[in-house]
C-alpha cells in the first residue's frame, strides 16, 4: 500500500515536472521563432506551401462546422427569443456569438486537429530519424528553417477561417430561421446591418486577433512536442496526441482571458 502511494506520488511529480519543461520549452521556441522575422522575404515560397496546407485544405471541414454551427445557434437560441417575441433578433445572437466566441473557438480546434497533429507528427518523424540533426549539421536553423514558415502561415490562415466559418454560420442561421423558427431572411439580414451599422466592428476584428493568437499557441506547441519526439515510431504518435491535449487547454484558458480582456477595454 506504502509503496503503490510512493508509486503514484513519484509519477504524479514526474508529470507536473514534465509539463513545466514542455511549457518552458514551448515558450523559448515562440520566442526563437519570432526572432526569425528577418528571414520573411526569403521563406515566402515555402509560407505559401503551408498556407495551402494548413488553409486552404481545411476549407471542406470548416464549411461543415460553420454551417451547422450556426444552425445550432439558430435552434436554441430562437426557440428562446420565440417565447419572448424576440425572434427577430435571431441573427444578431448568431453575429455576436459567431464572431466572438464559436468562430474562433471552432476554427481553432478544427486547426489543432487537424493541422497541429500533423505538425507534431511530422516534425516528430524528422526528430527521431535524425533529420533534425542533420540540418544543424549543415548549420541550417531547424526553426527558421521548420517552424517560422508554418507559424506565419497559421497566423494568416487562422483569422481567413474563422471570417469564413462566421459567414457561414450566419447562413446556416439564416436557413434553420427560416424554416424551423418562421423568421423570414430579408428580417434577419436587416437586423444584422442594422447592428453592425449602429455599433462598432470590435466583435468582429476582436475574433481575428484571436485567430492570430490562436495560430501561435497551435504552431508554437505541436512543433515543440514535435522537435521533442523520442522513441520511435511510438514516441511520434505520442507526441502529436499530446499536441493536440495541450492546444485544447492553452486555446481554451487563453479564449477566456482575450475574452475578458475585450469586454473590459470596448464592452459589448
Amino acid at each position: 500500500m506504502i509503496t503503490s502511494s510512493k508509486q503514484y506520488i513519484g509519477n504524479t511529480g514526474r508529470q507536473i515536472v514534465e509539463i513545466f519543461a514542455n511549457m518552458g520549452f514551448i515558450c523559448r521556441l515562440f520566442w526563437a521563432t519570432m526572432k526569425c522575422y528577418k528571414s520573411l522575404a526569403f521563406r515566402g515560397r515555402v509560407i505559401l506551401d503551408q498556407f495551402f496546407i494548413c488553409g486552404i485544405q481545411s476549407l471542406p471541414v470548416t464549411l461543415i462546422v460553420g454551417v451547422f454551427t450556426g444552425m445550432i445557434l439558430a435552434l436554441q437560441s430562437g426557440l428562446i427569443l420565440k417565447d419572448y417575441r424576440l425572434e427577430n433578433y435571431i441573427g444578431v445572437v448568431i453575429l455576436l456569438t459567431m464572431c466572438k466566441e464559436a468562430g474562433p473557438f471552432m476554427t481553432a480546434f478544427i486547426l489543432a486537429g487537424r493541422v497541429g497533429s500533423a505538425m507534431a507528427a511530422e516534425l516528430g518523424t524528422m526528430k527521431v530519424s535524425e533529420e533534425i540533426d542533420a540540418l544543424e549539421v549543415m548549420c541550417i536553423d531547424p526553426v527558421e528553417y521548420l517552424v517560422f514558415p508554418r507559424m506565419v502561415a497559421l497566423a494568416i490562415c487562422a483569422p481567413i477561417l474563422i471570417v469564413y466559418v462566421n459567414l457561414l454560420g450566419v447562413l446556416g442561421g439564416a436557413v434553420v430561421a427560416k424554416y424551423q423558427i418562421g423568421l423570414e431572411p430579408v428580417i434577419y439580414f436587416k437586423r444584422i446591418l442594422i447592428y453592425m451599422s449602429t455599433y462598432n466592428l470590435t466583435i468582429v476584428f476582436a475574433g481575428l486577433f484571436k485567430g492570430i493568437v490562436f495560430g501561435f499557441i497551435i504552431t508554437s506547441v505541436s512543433c515543440a512536442y514535435g522537435l521533442r519526439a523520442r522513441n520511435g515510431a511510438e514516441g511520434v504518435g505520442e507526441a502529436a496526441r499530446q499536441s493536440v491535449v495541450y492546444i485544447f487547454l492553452l486555446v481554451l484558458i487563453s479564449n477566456y482571458f482575450m475574452s475578458a480582456l475585450i469586454e473590459r477595454i470596448f464592452g459589448s
